[in-house]
């Protein structure tokens, strides 16, 4: 009777758990492939970024409705990277996500339309529950239909919904507005020489 109770219990993290499809596996870098300066390593089981800009792309397969999680934590406040989402296809260059993809960004730094979070220089983030560096923090990103929410450590940040009204374009490395897919590929950016942003899992699980 007591075992039985325990395994009901547990059943429904069980199932949540063998939902989850994990695209990093701890080792090697299986299924990404990398385009542009910089690097990523993996070290100690973990996904490490260094130099930039690049963009390391999982391109197996893209995603629809689903919950993308990820993993990280950074050594300083203005540690940059981002997690691409809905790009069309696999990227040919490190500006392809920016300009056909969205990028949820991640830095502490920067104002609420650049920081983690923020669906960068379209829609800004509506809180800032990032951990100090060297803690290890959870985004999570929604995508359902054409709304994006992000979630950070629990937290809901943003919700936005690709026909929503955004700011006008300002800069050039700023991306160019317009539709992004229901369903694309995902990749994660490593920035600059100063930034050392560690992913130890990235894992998406379908949503009905």
């Amino acid at each position: 009777m007591k075992r039985t109770l325990i395994l009901a219990l547990l059943a429904p993290a069980l199932l949540c758990a063998a939902g989850s499809q994990q695209l990093f596996n701890g080792k090697d870098m299986t299924g990404w492939h990398f385009v542009g300066p910089g690097s990523f390593t993996v070290e100690d089981g973990l996904l490490t970024t260094h130099g930039g800009m690049g963009l390391l792309v999982y391109d197996k397969q893209p995603f629809g409705n689903a919950v993308i999680k990820v993993v990280y934590k950074v050594t300083g406040e203005h540690d940059n990277s981002g997690v691409y989402i809905r790009l069309p296809e696999s990227a040919p260059d490190p500006w392809y996500g920016v300009h056909n993809g969205y990028e949820v960004q991640i830095d502490g730094g920067q104002d609420d339309w650049h920081c983690t979070g923020a669906i960068y220089s379209l829609s800004k983030a509506e809180a800032r529950p990032q951990k100090s560096k060297g803690e290890w923090n959870v985004m999570e990103i929604e995508l359902r239909g054409q709304t994006t929410i992000v979630r950070v450590n629990g937290v809901k940040v943003n919700e936005f919904r690709g026909d929503q009204p955004v700011p006008p374009r300002h800069k050039w490395y700023e991306p160019v507005r317009g539709p992004r897919p229901d369903s694309g590929y995902i990749g994660l950016q490593n920035h600059d020489e100063s930034s050392h942003v560690f992913f130890k899992e990235v894992s998406v699980r379908p949503l009905p």
